[in-house]
């Protein structure tokens, strides 16, 4: 099954042309689920402990993932407009890649996420991941407000959103 997954996941990645908001993964209104993942260091956390507080913005990534690279200046422009009132969290899969060379990619880059390992798959399971570059905004109660796909998204007004 993970063979397939991972299999399925490089290709969506590499086929799929940038889908608008709301037509892929989690429905929205729907409660965020649990998943495990870990830190780049091994310590496991569940994507649920960040919501609570503020919207979260969750982008399930890779460092070789064009579209994620094209959305990189998009999360950038999100962390200096909204700061602390918004947690950016990408969650990286674990195909073709090794916690070290994922936090080496996102020191590189300066992405101004808090960066976790999906290693079993856990979360891209749970939120439906369909391919990389696919994000889920959730607002601070954990509801899904917002999905989408590609390197070319509407963060800012789905942040607004969720921050209303």
């Amino acid at each position: 099954m993970r063979t397939f997954y991972a299999a399925s996941l490089l290709a969506a990645s590499a086929i799929l042309t940038p889908l608008g908001a709301q037509s892929v993964g989690l429905p929205i209104g729907t409660v965020a689920p649990a998943a495990l993942v870990q830190t780049l260091d091994g310590k496991s956390v569940d994507l649920r402990q960040y919501i609570g507080t503020t919207p979260v913005v969750f982008e399930f990534w890779a460092t070789w993932c064009p579209n994620c690279e094209e959305l990189e200046p998009t999360m950038l422009a999100l962390a200096k407009k909204y700061g602390d009132r918004v947690k950016l969290v990408g969650v990286a899969v674990s195909v073709n890649q090794s916690p070290a060379r994922v936090k080496a990619y996102a020191a590189k880059h300066k992405l101004p996420l808090i960066v976790l390992w999906d290693h079993e798959g856990n979360a891209t399971d749970v939120y439906s991941a369909p391919a990389t570059s696919y994000v889920v905004i959730v607002d601070k109660a954990g509801k899904v407000v917002y999905t989408g796909l590609g390197g070319k998204q509407d963060l800012d007004a789905a942040v607004a959103k969720a921050l209303k």
